[in-house]
């Protein structure tokens, strides 16, 4: 089922998340409902956050579903290593149209559950190291306009205060200076 997802300035996408404490039929649904949302959505990840869910799951396909077996459905994930750094585009399936270039790590190694209860690990760098980061960042209330530069992001809400305006994003009185 394909779900709805929600757009900043909504709260919900503030607030840290809670590990999943058990596996359950509602978890494996949503990370099942996600993977579907993710890919209608042509996104390369999604969070829980992101479809008003406060847990600790995250949905990463880096190749947009083109490669078999690059699907990541994730259990309350962490990263417990990184190194280097990367400097490059992202945007976000909650803020739509925006993009700005976010430095992240070059490298990182993941630990996570599957949706099987299986402990996992991961080393990921370039373009999946950073979806890693960024949907990771969502479990934690963090956008990616929050490593902007202040004015670089004061830009990015005034394109939706804008586009709120016009009626093509949410209402004008969501956006938060």
């Amino acid at each position: 089922m394909i779900l709805d997802v929600l757009t900043f300035p909504n709260d919900i996408l503030r607030k840290k998340s809670q590990p999943v404490e058990e596996i359950t039929e509602d978890i494996v649904r949503l990370i099942n409902n996600m993977t579907e949302t993710m890919y209608s959505q042509k996104g390369l990840g999604l969070a829980a956050p992101q479809v008003g869910v406060n847990k600790r799951v995250v949905v990463i396909d880096y190749t947009g579903g083109e490669e078999p077996d690059t699907l990541l459905q994730l259990i309350n994930p962490e990263i417990i290593a990184k190194d280097g750094e990367q400097f490059g585009d992202e945007g976000c399936l909650s803020i739509p149209g925006e993009y700005e270039k976010v430095r992240r790590y070059a490298n990182v190694v993941l630990r996570a559950l599957s949706p099987s209860g299986e402990q996992i690990e991961i080393e990921a760098d370039g373009l999946l190291a950073r979806a890693c980061q960024h949907e990771i960042d969502h479990l934690d209330g963090v956008l990616f306009i929050d490593h902007l530069a202040p004015y670089k992001r004061d830009i990015v809400k005034k394109h939706i205060k804008k586009r709120m305006a016009d009626g093509d994003y949410g209402t004008p009185a969501d956006v938060k200076s």
